[in-house]
């Protein structure tokens, strides 16, 4: 079965880091990647995807407007993909979610996780 799970949201102030973990399950085929997606309050069911990992490649990108800031990592070994989020704003308050994906592009094909909250307050 494909499972993905989501942790590591909390309460942060404005300049604080966390760091989010996606653990993926079920996942057997050659292309593989995870997806970080923040879905903003107000913005109803929209998710906004932050980064993609080829899983088997070792390869990630990231949306410009956290470059710097965020990073992701992957560790096939542990089937994990890892957010750290350092120097937040408020903006990125929001629930967040990993997504698995049956190819290397982190489009189509793909599972949620369940969301984890992060709130970012000044």
């Amino acid at each position: 079965d494909v499972q993905l799970q989501a942790s590591g949201g909390g309460l942060v102030q404005v300049g604080g880091s966390l760091t989010l973990s996606c653990l993926a399950s079920g996942f057997d085929s050659e292309r593989f990647s995870i997806g970080w997606f923040r879905q903003s309050p107000g913005k109803g069911n929209d998710r906004m995807r932050v980064t993609c990992t080829k899983m088997r490649l070792g390869k990630s990108d990231i949306v410009d407007s956290v470059k710097g800031r965020f990073t992701v990592s992957g560790d096939i070994a542990k089937n994990t993909a890892t957010l750290q989020m350092n120097n937040l704003k408020r903006e990125d308050t929001g629930v967040y979610f990993c997504a698995g994906f049956f190819n290397n592009y982190c489009v189509d094909d793909f599972y949620w996780s369940q969301g984890t909250q992060v709130t970012v307050s000044s």
